[in-house]
């Protein structure tokens, strides 16, 4: 039995909103708020404010369900009013059931990712709705491509969902399902509405960007009355294009290293897109990436990173790694870290591995002891840092363009800032000085030209010109 909440006068009905996870995730969350902005709904900034609360949860690792888990407790114990989506949301318990519904079953719903208009059918139930507004009437949206939880200069562009890879440290198909590719030209006209609204940055994502379109055979769509294939070649180009009367920026996430990327670079190198990619490729032994099931040969990922560099000398390439994977000998680990070496790793992160419920790695022989795993993460790190730290002090002297995220007072007293090689959230920062000349002020979502005068950490430190 369900129960609405009954309603006088005029107010608004609030909605208070926890979006966890990743970037994948918060477009989920962004889709769900831009709808409930449409329908009148108000997001509220507490718990206790709201008349119901969305927790949009992660479930990758353990880490990510304890915090989804005890966010939805304090919701509950908060506001007593809370409906569950995301990743948690599709995660099965010990029992069989719902792993959410039995940890907390005083939950108002459950719905997996992906899934707003389940959301939006649990929300009319408890709360109804006050009316429906056209999309562009949404305060502060970006017209078709609606509310954003970034700030205003930059936002992510999700252009599929799904994955067709089986790795077997990752539970993400049973989740979010096998792929499935967005039309182009919703992700065009999306792209135009944001950088219309004055986005400065777009950053591409998706489980597997570089197998855009492989669900519907690179089949022809349109954009602006012209043909257009649905593959990530001539979305990239399409998104360059568009980019480019607004000064703006596109990087990509999540590109696997298949030899299609090579045409990518190509127009990298032509400046049409940041010569900037973010390339998952967990390791680079050839037997371990066939134990994780992962879609590339260690040894041909050097070959194509070393034609990437000679097509691209700009190119900056951001990765993650698995330590310590079931059966993983300190030759295979040596490897790795001769791999992060030669290949010049510019930004690395590593993971020390972590049984995840449902995985099939799990059941792998050769499950290492968890101190050797996390001694072998440290290494690695200190390994990949040094790289980085290398790669960065080559930048002292250098001018580079500077996408400004923070300038207190207009930046008289400096600010920060990313370079084309920083993606928001996870890459370091530029910090910025006080600019010299008094004419010269700073701006949020602008960029400034600033000369590199020191390393700081994994950040550099810069004087605007």
């Amino acid at each position: 039995m369900t129960h609405s909440i009954a309603r006088s006068g005029h107010t608004p009905p609030k909605v208070g909103f926890v979006s966890l996870g990743c970037p994948k995730a918060l477009t989920d969350s962004e889709l769900i708020l831009t709808q409930l902005s449409a329908e009148g709904y108000q997001t509220a900034k507490t718990f206790d404010g709201a008349d119901l609360v969305i927790v949009n949860t992660c479930g990758f690792i353990d880490d990510a369900v304890r915090e989804s888990l005890d966010t939805i407790g304090e919701a509950l114990a908060e506001n007593g009013k809370v409906i569950v989506t995301g990743c948690l949301g599709a995660r099965t318990g010990d029992s069989g059931g719902n792993l959410v519904q039995q940890i907390h079953p005083s939950v108002l719903a459950v719905t997996g990712p992906h899934a707003t208009q389940e959301v939006m059918d649990a929300v009319h139930t408890h709360l109804p709705k006050p009316h429906d507004p056209f999309l562009d009437l949404v305060p502060g949206g970006f017209g078709e491509a609606g509310l954003k939880l970034t700030p205003k200069h930059y936002a992510y562009l999700k252009i599929s969902e799904g994955c067709n890879h089986r790795c077997t440290f990752c539970i993400i198909p049973s989740m979010r399902g096998d792929l499935v590719s967005r039309p182009i030209g919703d992700v065009l006209k999306e792209a135009r509405a944001l950088f219309e609204g004055g986005v400065k940055e777009l950053l591409v994502i998706s489980q597997d960007t570089s197998a855009f379109g492989v669900d519907v055979k690179y089949r022809t769509g349109f954009w602006d009355g012209k043909p257009v294939k649905t593959r990530l070649f001539e979305l990239v180009e399409s998104l360059g294009e568009l980019a480019r009367p607004y000064g703006a920026w596109v990087r990509l996430h999540y590109v696997y290293p298949y030899p299609s990327v090579d045409q990518v670079v190509e127009l990298m190198a032509q400046g049409k897109v940041l010569p900037y990619l973010d390339v998952p490729f967990q390791h680079s032994h050839p037997d371990v990436l066939k134990r994780m099931k992962r879609p590339a040969n260690g040894e041909k990922n050097l070959e194509r990173i070393q034609r990437w560099r000679e097509t691209c000398p700009e190119l900056v390439i951001r990765s993650t790694f698995i330590a310590g994977f079931p059966g993983e000998t300190e030759a295979e680990f040596q490897h790795l870290l001769d791999f992060v070496e030669e290949a010049q790793i510019d930004r690395a992160g590593c993971f020390a591995y972590s049984d995840v419920d449902g995985a099939t790695a799990n059941t792998l022989p050769g499950m290492l002891p968890q101190a050797l795993r996390e001694e072998r993460r440290a290494r690695f790190m200190e390994v990949a840092e040094a790289c980085s730290t290398r790669k960065l002090q080559r930048r002292v002297g250098q001018v580079m363009k500077v996408l400004v995220d923070s300038a207190p007072a207009l930046g008289r007293r400096g600010g920060t800032g990313r370079s084309y090689a920083d993606a928001p959230e996870i890459d370091g920062v530029v910090h910025l000085l006080p600019p010299q000349k008094a004419s010269k002020t700073l701006k949020v979502g602008t960029f400034t030209n600033a000369q590199i005068v020191q390393t700081q950490g994994h950040d550099l430190v810069a004087q605007p010109i």
